[in-house]
């Protein structure tokens, strides 16, 4: 996808942020939300950082494996 590598770590980077980001958006949801809200938000939420893993980041891996942090590394 990206063939630069120095691009391809500050995208890597910020869409690790923002997927962080995203995470901690469902906690907050959780303590102030209904649960049906929380069930929801959630639900669209994964959907969000699934998406953005597979069509972003896991390109991004294929092409430069060392950017690709430990926890989501293949075996």
């Amino acid at each position: 996808m990206i063939k630069n590598f120095d691009m391809a770590k500050q995208i890597s980077d910020l869409m690790i942020a923002i997927s962080q980001q995203i995470n901690d958006s469902i906690f907050d949801v959780q303590e102030c939300c209904s649960d049906e809200e929380f069930r929801t938000y959630r639900l669209a939420a994964a959907k969000v950082m699934g998406e953005a893993y597979l069509e972003v980041l896991k390109p991004i891996y294929l092409e430069h494996p060392s950017l690709e942090p430990e926890g989501l590394r293949r075996r």
